[in-house]
């Protein structure tokens, strides 16, 4: 056998095994699965918490303003009842002296009396009163989709709801939402 025909058969011997290797690649490639099975979606939910103003008309009792801040007018009539009352009883001094002292006696009273009346005058207004409340909703986070692929079942998240099976590219499952029309 000459050198020419060593090369050849070489390089024939060469072809032959990148030839079959290739095809045994392009056929275990063909043999791969293209597709998992979508065993379940479950969707993913999350809390949010959104701040909002609540506001409300309240009645509120205030104290009515006072025209007579010293009740005089209480200390007075009271003084007069009182120095009438006393008056009545007894007889030359001593009615002197029951006058004077019922007259002391009624203007306090009169004084007191008019101070609870003050005190029990109220006026009721009406306020708006806000506060901050928390409001809870739940938002759709995705979904947690269990699939079946070569025997095995395994869980992943996506971000969109997949239909009865989920794309498979180099041996793993695509997750990345379907482009629309594609």
């Amino acid at each position: 056998m000459d050198k020419s025909m060593m090369k050849g058969l070489v390089v024939g011997g060469l072809a032959t095994v990148v030839i079959g290797a290739s095809g045994v690649t392009g056929y275990q490639a063909l043999m791969k699965p293209k597709e998992a099975e979508v065993v379940a979606v479950k969707d993913v939910m999350q809390t949010v918490v959104t701040p909002v103003e609540h506001c409300e008309n309240v009645a509120v009792n205030r104290q009515a303003p006072v025209k007579d801040q010293h009740r005089i007018a209480g200390s007075v009539i009271g003084g007069v009842a009182g120095g009438l009352l006393g008056s009545t009883i007894g007889g030359g001094n001593g009615k002197t002296l029951a006058t004077v002292a019922g007259a002391a006696a009624g203007g306090y009273a009169g004084n007191q009396v008019q101070k609870n009346m003050q005190q029990k005058d109220v006026i009721t207004t009406t306020e708006r009163r806000c506060r901050t409340v928390n409001q809870k909703s739940q938002k759709l986070n995705g979904y947690q989709v269990t699939y079946r692929l070569d025997g095995r079942e395994e869980t992943v998240r996506t971000s969109f709801k997949p239909g009865p099976t989920l794309p498979v590219k180099d041996g793993q499952v695509v997750t990345t939402p379907p482009t629309p029309g594609g």
